[in-house]
């Protein structure tokens, strides 16, 4: 062991960091203890960084057990599949409202999974949402078209699309866990959970597979329609967005029974906004 040690210790500093901090490679018994003697500023500058980065696993592993705490509830009572299902583009003035369902294998741990709108960084998502579609017992998308969403309303619509994603899943769920709503026609037993997003592992996958791919479909819309800058906002009602609508006017994609699209248009409102518009995003 102490061979071991010293072999490691005579190794440069930056393949140590590189094994154990950024590969997370397990870690010598000793070896911590045996940095933090180093006379070497920068092996106890390791050794701190790595009792971090242990530190904010645990933090993280915690994290993810009490995410899953509704589906555990759910396994142990006989309920094999568990849906998680949300929706995204609730709030937009242009585009449909996608909704995804996630069946998760029993005990599902990924790290850094969470509500997609807490995961700032778009490419981050994107990884986050191909681990859940790779990983998943089963997962599926529906949408309400613009069409619908003038139709119906966009809550009504929003919850067409979660019917339409829960009735698209190869298996027909035992239990379905639904962000704040309750789903009409659904076809297992279900439960909304007010802010499920952040309290549900299940439907904190499908808000990231709902928020991913609706964000892909609008940068196809963006070259589709150019000017109106989809690729960026999204369609969310942002002055960029509300700028484009007063010189372009609507376009097909728009949602004709909102009230900045309306006004553009020249027509009473209709439907009254009813979403605050989030934050501007670097990017994604």
């Amino acid at each position: 062991m102490a061979a071991r040690l010293d072999a490691l210790l005579g190794k440069p500093l930056a393949t140590l960091r590189v094994r154990f901090l950024e590969r997370e490679r397990p870690v010598p018994d000793g070896l911590l203890e045996a940095l933090e003697k180093d006379p070497r500023h920068g092996a106890r500058a390791l050794a701190e960084a790595i009792r971090e980065r242990r530190s904010a696993n645990r933090s993280e592993g915690q994290r993810l057990r009490h995410l899953l705490r509704f589906e555990v509830e759910l396994w142990e009572s006989g309920h094999t599949h568990v849906a998680g299902v949300d929706e995204a583009g609730m709030a937009p003035l242009a585009g449909p409202v996608v909704a995804a369902a996630v069946v998760l294998p029993r005990a599902y741990k990924l790290k850094g999974l969470d509500d997609s709108k807490k995961v700032m960084d778009p490419d981050r998502r994107t990884e986050l949402a191909a681990a859940v579609k790779r990983d998943a017992v089963a997962w599926s998308v529906g949408q309400a078209e613009v069409e619908e969403v003038d139709k119906l309303n966009i809550y009504h619509a929003g919850l067409l699309a979660m019917r339409r994603a829960v009735e698209a899943l190869a298996l027909v769920p035992d239990f379905v866990l639904v962000d704040a709503r309750r789903i009409p026609q659904c076809p297992a037993p279900q439960r909304g959970i007010i802010h499920g997003d952040a309290l549900s592992a299940s439907i904190a996958a499908a808000s990231m597979i709902a928020k991913t791919t609706r964000d892909a479909l609008m940068a196809d819309y963006d070259a589709r329609y150019p000017g109106y800058g989809f690729a960026v906002h999204k369609g969310y009602p942002t002055p960029q967005h509300e700028e484009a609508l007063r010189t372009l006017g609507a376009c097909p994609l728009h949602r004709r029974s909102f009230a900045p699209v309306r006004q553009a248009l020249g027509l009473e409102p209709e439907q009254p906004s009813l979403f605050d518009v989030p934050p501007p995003a670097a990017s994604g």
